[in-house]
């Protein structure tokens, strides 16, 4: 189906939300033909839009083959070569991987190697991970363990892993007692500070995101701090796993979200971008180090890892973004976007805060742009935002309690790489008809 004019008009969803019938570019059309722009890429997955060619006729001509040759029976085309893509993309040491279906299964593996990496060298006191709040890591016990995003949590609680929680880093936000200029050195002080307590032989890893996702709203890690956090975890034997889950595959502008801070982790999670929403598809990704302390095997997988028919969708993904010089596009319309956001948001007061990198930028809402002090919780702006958008035709990301955990608004744009110049200016009109639309009515 690939236009309005096949669609079942009869059939309507029965969950309250409209039901989507076809998609193509930057663009999707529900049942009813009414037409949403994505300025969000979903959350942050569809990174060359909807509905391309070349991508399914990849997928189509694998399953023509075979679907699926179990891992642990058969290597494939698909995964070889997009084991090659990825080394590429990544470079340095970063030369093994796990593929799995998604985001959350990509941050459990890593975890699991963390571990199985202590246990091989026999450093078996080494169980606990380190992990900061307002940061959303994924659904799996383990994942959500070391999340700090309080209303995601607070149903699991009891049943979750004991993780060593830090304060966010964030220089609108910075740690107490530190400014924008000294949150980096502020906070890497605290990571320092935490495993000296907890004992560094009781320490597997330190897991962050780069550039906080959903959590905290494209929160990019400030100048210097994922460097004094690779200093300090490489003086105390613990590993550094980089969450890239929504940040990576180019998102932030270049492949690897911690390239940009001059870095290589030892173990990083990549999923959404990586097959852009065509089939589920993630990756945990380590380095030789860490590969050669057991083996080369590591003790995690699942029965789809490496599922070929995925694998053939991230490599038609990822042939189209090095071609089209994607990433590079991405990188060049940094600013760009932020401008045209800033524009128009001009003379809109509750404006605090317009960040982020590449394709991945976030506006925060505040009540007092002096203090910073966010709108109260109960407004849930956020929420009236999201829905007041999607009236609008717009699909967009806001997310709440970014400021404090409860408390807070902010709104996330990620468009497909290849959004065109009337696509992105359609996008952000949308979205600031829609946060002002809001505003008026709410306060």
């Amino acid at each position: 189906m690939n236009n309005r004019d096949t669609l079942p008009t009869s059939i309507h969803s029965t969950s309250g939300m409209p039901k989507v019938a076809w998609g193509k570019g930057a663009y999707l059309y529900d049942v009813d033909g009414k037409q949403y722009i994505d300025g969000s890429g979903g959350p942050a997955v569809y990174c060359i839009g909807h509905g391309n060619e070349e991508v399914n006729a990849a997928i189509s001509d694998q399953l023509g083959r075979i679907a699926h040759g179990y891992r642990y029976n058969f290597t494939s085309d698909a995964l070889e070569e997009l084991t090659d893509i990825i080394r590429a993309r990544v470079g340095g040491t970063l030369k093994h991987m796990v593929y799995v279906t998604g985001g959350s299964e990509a941050v459990e593996s890593c975890l699991k190697l963390a571990l199985h990496y202590h246990y091989a060298r026999g450093d078996i006191s080494r169980r606990k991970f380190i992990a900061r709040e307002r940061s959303w890591h994924g659904n799996t016990l383990g994942a959500l363990s070391v999340s700090g995003f309080r209303e995601r949590k607070a149903a699991f609680e009891g049943s979750l892993l004991d993780v060593i929680r830090l304060s966010p880093t964030n220089a609108y936000r910075p740690i107490a007692g530190a400014t924008a200029e000294t949150v980096a050195e502020a906070s890497a002080k605290e990571l320092e500070e935490a495993i000296i307590k907890a004992g560094a032989k009781t320490i597997a890893a330190f897991i962050f995101e780069p550039v906080v996702g959903a959590a905290g709203g494209c929160v990019p890690a400030p100048e210097g701090y994922a460097k004094r956090v690779r200093e300090i975890c490489d003086r105390h034997g613990v590993l550094m796993i980089s969450d890239e889950v929504m940040c990576g595959a180019g998102r932030t502008g270049t492949w690897r979200a911690l390239e940009q801070d001059g870095v290589e982790p030892d173990i990083m999670s990549v999923a959404k971008g990586l097959a852009a929403g065509y089939l589920p598809l993630g990756a945990a990704i380590y380095s030789d180090k860490v590969s050669a302390a057991f083996n080369h095997v590591p003790q995690t997988g699942h029965t789809f890892t490496g599922h070929t028919a995925c694998c053939a969708a991230g490599v038609a993904v990822q042939k189209i973004v090095a071609r089209e010089k994607l990433v590079e596009r991405v990188a060049a319309n940094e600013q760009k976007l932020k401008a045209m956001i800033a524009d128009a948001l001009h003379g809109v007061d509750a404006v605090g805060d317009i960040r982020g990198r590449g394709y991945f930028i976030a506006t925060e809402l505040v009540q007092n742009r002096e203090t910073k002090k966010p709108f109260d919780a109960s407004l849930k702006l956020y929420m009236q935002i999201r829905q007041q958008a999607f009236e609008n035709g717009l699909i967009c990301y806001p997310v709440g309690g970014n400021a404090d955990g409860v408390n807070g608004d902010v709104v996330i744009l990620a468009p497909p790489y290849n959004s065109t110049d009337a696509e992105l200016t359609e996008m952000v009109a949308k979205m600031a008809t829609s946060i002002k639309q809001v505003l008026a009515k709410s306060l």
